[in-house]
């Protein structure tokens, strides 16, 4: 009920009138019946944007994060993210992956649509990334058509930098249902996963207009993140240099007092010894 009078009434009317959002394709996404919509992620308002400009609802996995923050604004994040049919997913592999699987499989079952991020994570520079196989597991195991989507230009919403998104427009292409029923009944393996993701992944590219990079979004952020780190001080070397630069400023003494002195070899006298 919520989720409908945030759409209509409360936030969506003030969403299109702030990023008059455009879309195309939205007759490829099933009037009924489980659908997956995997789609690019480059910003938090991806989850907003594609719900808004669905004709039905859509439940996303969201990174549990959003669900166990502290304090007031951790409670607001949680019902926000709880009343919008948001579900908490753990990337963190094991168990928890898992128990995030089951959720999007529930979901699935009951004849609902699941928005699902394949590359994992937001991407870090607006290319699209190396798709996860968990989206392969919840087709395979649900046998659900695949709506890929493209989300145009959140990328541009918020700069580094900046605090508030500006106010530009923004798209979503739904692009042709993909069927995998193809699969059906053969033994599952990781070459089948990896064709599977694959598969979506292209026609996500295609419908984007993205550079692919067949690396891991969290790969790529995680370099980014340790080459902006500072370096730590090594104080063996910093005392190294600290001794070699009174070692220095001792002979640039020395040599200052020879010359006072006048015991400071000629020029001519120097280069006749060098000739020598």
């Amino acid at each position: 009920m919520f989720y409908w009078f945030l759409k209509r009434v409360l936030a969506g009317p003030i969403l299109r009138i702030l990023f008059r959002p455009w879309v195309r394709g939205v007759d490829n996404l099933p009037a009924e019946g489980p659908a997956i919509i995997a789609g690019n992620h480059n910003h938090f308002m991806d989850s907003i944007f594609v719900p808004l400009l669905a004709p039905r609802p859509v439940v996303y996995l969201a990174k549990k994060d959003y669900f166990t923050g502290r304090g007031i604004k951790g409670a607001v994040t949680r019902w926000f993210f709880k009343l919008n049919n948001q579900l908490p997913m753990d990337r963190g592999g094991g168990s928890g992956s898992q128990a995030s699987l089951e959720s999007g499989l529930k979901v699935l079952r009951e004849g609902n649509s699941l928005g699902i991020y394949p590359e994992g994570t937001r991407s870090p520079d607006g290319k699209l990334y190396r798709g996860r196989t968990g989206i392969a597991r919840l087709v395979l195991e649900s046998g659900a058509p695949v709506v890929p989507v493209a989300i145009i230009g959140t990328d541009k919403l918020q700069p580094a930098g900046r605090l508030v998104p500006k106010l530009r427009r923004v798209g979503v292409v739904f692009g042709t249902p993909m069927d995998f029923s193809k699969y059906s009944g053969l033994p599952v393996d990781r070459f089948m996963l990896r064709s599977v993701t694959d598969e979506i992944m292209y026609e996500i590219m295609r419908l984007s207009g993205q550079e692919y990079v067949d690396t891991y979004a969290s790969t790529v952020k995680t370099k980014l993140l340790t080459s902006a780190k500072p370096k730590k001080a090594d104080p063996e070397k910093d005392a190294a240099k600290g001794r070699d630069a009174a070692k220095d400023k001792g002979k640039d003494a020395a040599r200052s007092q020879n010359c006072a002195d006048g015991n400071e070899p000629e020029s001519g006298s120097e280069s006749q010894s060098t000739s020598a």
